[in-house]
């Protein structure tokens, strides 16, 4: 900062002076408050200038303050000391100054029935005469400078100091009103890189996309920078899988803390907590007491086995999660316990009330009300039904493809959502089949007695045995085990070339034809060593055919489909369908003869 002294007014000896004398204070008024960020320092040396120049006893700063009802002084000079003094905007001489946005010149200010006799009467000082010019920008009131007792001459002030002081408050307005929004700007991008943090920070405790066929999924799209919703689900060791899914109340800062500190409590006591209903109660009492007054969690808890398909889950005030069957019919789940951090007396000791059920090859979807309540392209709500619908529609769809088409219905790129959007879904229908698998694996080598097959000989060894579902990505484990079980048997290279391809021919033909393309049908493959045979069993599950229709067709005719059967009896010692098992189904029998 320059510190070469300012020529007083009354040295000046010429306007043409005056006016330099006046632009260079002008400047360097604005160095200091662009110099510095402490705003404070800025206003006293602007009024320590401003005091100097006019040629002042004193001077003081008022700005407006609690919603410019009133008015305080942040900075004085001179005489008197009166720093942190507050006064009504509406009242004495530097309130109506600010009122009416005009200057003021007091040349008796003790007969003036608007001057505060009170700082005098405090300090021993006498105020003769006052200056007062008020400071705003574009209609924008900030405050006023008053100046008080002329130094020279009789002590009273003349009109160009009035003037002048106007002048000089203008700029001093311009530039608190530039040094606050800089400090706005400041203070706005620290706001930005904290929630930032707080966003990254939340989407460090949402789980990891899972594998394509993992039963569960979920998705998340705040509506701002950070979100109030949650959902989370991990694996505990016994393979069954833990659930949640939250809203917090409000929006900002606040609740995305309570999300985070939610979220964490839930994975933390999930892990060994097995009662989703005594986790929330838990929970609950956390929230009770360590949240901010008015904020609450709604939410859903539970453990899904993906053995069994069977759902333990907990609800605190959440929306009702949907239960689709596999028959397409939806029913609601509503909660029966109020949200956490509610109260503690409304919850029963054993915990919040828990419900079991199973999915029985349906799926169970749990989301906020930004999914019901989001806004389609056409600016209608999806609403339950809307829901219901891309649910029904895309049943067969894997349960990501599903969650993501009714994410796309309201999150549209470059559109605002009205709310967080959170959906969980747990799909059933994978755990379904395992169970009718288990239930039948029982009975796999009786059915295939029953057919009229080996598998009941003395001696036979099941080398080995594959469950997989009609799809044709699961081709590839096939292939893997056929040939691993081949070279273990003893088959040759070539042999075991050959097994591969007719297996996979086989279960195309089951995938294909059988069922139709349909990806949940069951489909077993069993291979025995029946003394020097190697003998593959493949078993589904669909509609029992006519053997008789099953034929190769002739080598001659070029049309497509055919040449897998032919190849298949090509390449195998026998090939036959064996008698249906009493529950339906096919079996195919293929025998290859191990070459010593």
């Amino acid at each position: 900062m320059n510190d070469t002294p300012i020529p007083k007014a009354s040295e000046t000896a010429s306007s043409e002076s005056q006016v330099f004398d006046h632009l260079e204070l002008l400047s360097q008024m604005g160095q200091d408050f662009v110099s510095t960020r402490d705003l404070q320092s800025s206003l006293v040396r602007a009024v320590q200038h401003i005091t100097d120049y006019v040629g002042a006893e004193g001077g003081a700063l008022f700005m407006l303050e609690d919603e410019d009802t009133m008015l305080e002084c942040q900075a004085s000079v001179g005489a008197t000391e009166i720093t942190g003094l507050r006064l009504p905007s509406d009242q004495g001489i530097v309130g109506r100054s600010v009122q009416e946005d005009a200057p003021e010149i007091i040349r008796d200010a003790q007969n003036d029935p608007r001057f505060y006799k009170g700082v005098d009467k405090q300090t021993g000082f006498t105020t003769l005469s006052i200056l007062c010019a008020p400071m705003s920008v574009k209609g924008e009131r900030i405050g006023a400078i008053e100046l008080i007792n002329k130094k020279s001459g009789d002590g009273l002030f003349d009109d160009s100091d009035l003037h002048l002081l106007r002048a000089m408050s203008a700029s001093a307005a311009l530039a608190i009103h530039n040094a606050r929004m800089a400090e706005a700007l400041v203070e706005q991008e620290r706001l930005a890189r904290e929630l930032e943090l707080a966003a990254e920070i939340q989407r460090s405790l949402l789980p990891s996309e899972p594998e394509d066929d993992f039963p569960v999924f979920g998705i998340n799209f705040p509506a701002r920078t950070v979100s109030g919703d949650f959902f989370d689900f991990f694996e505990l060791p016994d393979g069954r899988i833990c659930f949640n899914l939250g809203d917090v109340s409000g929006k900002g800062m606040n609740a995305a803390l309570l999300m985070a500190k939610t979220a964490s409590l839930y994975r933390c006591l999930g892990k060994t907590i097995e009662h989703p209903g005594k986790l929330l109660a838990l929970i609950n009492e956390e929230v009770c007491e360590t949240a901010a007054r008015g904020m609450f969690v709604t939410m859903v808890g539970g453990i899904y086995d993906p053995k069994t398909g069977i759902v333990l889950m907990a609800n605190a005030g959440h929306e009702p999660p949907l239960l689709h069957s596999a028959s397409g019919e939806f029913s609601e789940l509503p909660a029966e316990a109020p949200p956490l951090g509610i109260s503690t007396m409304l919850v029963d000791e054993d915990g919040y009330p828990e419900e079991e059920f199973d999915l029985e090859g349906g799926a169970l979807y749990i989301f906020t009300d930004g999914v019901t309540e989001g806004y389609k392209k056409d600016g209608s709500e999806l609403g339950a039904e809307g829901v219901k619908e891309i649910l029904s529609k895309h049943q067969k769809d894997q349960i990501k493809v599903r969650l993501n088409t009714i994410a796309g219905k309201i999150a549209r790129s470059g559109e605002a959502l009205r709310d967080d959007l959170t959906l969980i879904g747990i799909d059933g229908a994978a755990a379904q089949v395992a169970k009718k698998a288990a239930g039948q694996s029982e009975n796999m080598n009786a059915d295939i007695g029953e057919g009229g097959g080996e598998g009941q000989v003395l001696g036979a060894e099941t080398m080995s045995s594959l469950r997989i579902l009609s799809q044709p990505n699961r081709l590839k484990l096939v292939r893997e085990l056929v040939a691993e079980t081949a070279n273990l048997a003893g088959c040759c290279m070539e042999d075991t070339r050959d097994l591969v391809i007719a297996v996979d021919e086989a279960l195309q033909n089951v995938i294909r034809h059988a069922y139709g393309g349909a990806p949940d049908g069951d489909i077993v493959i069993t291979m025995e060593r029946q003394k020097e045979d190697l003998v593959i069993y493949v078993r589904d599950h669909a509609p029992t055919i006519d053997p008789s229709n099953v034929k190769p067709r002739d080598l001659d005719d070029i049309r497509p489909g055919g040449l897998g059967t032919h190849f298949i009896r090509e390449v195998m010692d026998d090939v036959e369908f064996l008698p249906p098992p009493k529950d339906g189904g096919n079996v195919l029998r293929m025998v290859k003869r191990i070459k010593q």
